[in-house]
């Protein structure tokens, strides 16, 4: 092993390194002293002696505050994946010690959260019924971070294709579709062989700027002409979207695997019209399995066992 890794396993603690995650979090040296209940002058000394001990330079002070070297991103980015971990140790043994056979925290996208998560779920209870499971939503951008830090074990839904790929696991179990979705009574519901000219008029209902989803949807408006929608309404929501589109003459755009329920009880309709970025790969996402826990592991061969239906 290298001097730095040494002088860290011998000088190192943890108290060092939960103020560390805090000036980085804050951005100040005086408000992270005393969210850790430390006083201003210690705080400066134990970063001081970080310093020494990596002989690099963790936070350039200006009068912004305490801005992270590279240096100073890296260590933090470690310390909160140790603080992860400990926490996972922790809440383990305290699973086990209560009779309960794990835990796993899994983050779903919109296209996740229709099929592939909720099998998998049942799955995994059939035979494991004490093994705890928590399910997050979110966008790729919200939960991503999250896997990287190990606050959340996995990420299933529309894999991204360029962003949020650093250090991470990708494994493609199906692949999804993207349809355009309306009211029944939408003027467009029922009409066969549309064109873009006759979603024009119309306003839609989009995912966040953040997601791969809504940048193919803009692509596609600058494709069509530098076309700008009257009227866009900027939601991830489906719940809320469903009920906004079932009233409105809106457009939006969903999986077909989420809306396909909406569709069969008439609630909404498929527009017939074919979007060039139709198809994507569904997939999971994580740290790799050797970084997982045994019920997160569990979690993963479940989805992998049940994605084969979902995929026919």
């Amino acid at each position: 092993m290298g001097r730095l890794y040494n002088r860290a396993l011998n000088r190192l603690k943890l108290r060092q390194l939960s103020l560390l995650v805090a000036v980085g979090r804050l951005g100040n040296i005086q408000a992270a002293a005393q969210a850790e209940n430390i006083s201003q002058p210690a705080a400066t000394r134990m970063i001081k002696e970080l310093e020494a001990d990596f002989d690099t330079l963790l936070f350039d002070r200006t009068n912004r505050g305490a801005i992270p070297t590279p240096q100073g991103e890296a260590l933090i980015r470690h310390a909160q994946l140790i603080f992860a971990q400990l926490s996972n140790a922790a809440q383990e043994v305290e699973d086990i010690t209560g009779g309960s056979a794990g835990r796993v925290v899994v983050g779903t996208l919109l296209a996740g959260a229709a099929e592939l998560v909720p099998r998998a779920i049942r799955h995994v209870l059939a035979t494991r019924p004490n093994v705890q499971i928590r399910v997050v939503e979110g966008t790729n951008d919200a939960l991503m971070p999250r896997v990287q830090t190990g606050e959340i074990d996995m990420v299933v839904g529309r894999l991204p294709h360029h962003r949020h790929r650093r250090g991470l696991v990708q494994v493609p179990l199906s692949t999804d579709e993207i349809i355009l979705a309306v009211g029944q009574s939408h003027p467009l519901a029922g009409q066969s062989a549309l064109t873009f000219d006759d979603l024009r008029p119309f306003g839609w209902v989009l995912p966040p700027s953040e997601t791969t989803l809504r940048r193919q949807i803009e692509e596609l408006f600058v494709e069509q002409g530098q076309y700008q929608p009257a009227q866009v309404v900027e939601s991830v929501h489906y719940l809320a979207n469903r009920a906004l589109l079932a009233s409105s003459d809106l457009i939006g755009v969903a999986p077909r695997a989420v809306a396909a329920h909406d569709v069969a009880m008439k609630v909404l309709a498929p527009l017939d019209y074919a979007l060039p970025f139709g198809s994507g790969p569904l997939g999971v996402t994580h740290r790799g399995a050797d970084r997982l826990s045994p019920a997160a592991r569990l979690f993963l061969s479940a989805l992998q066992d049940v994605a084969a239906p979902v995929s026919r």
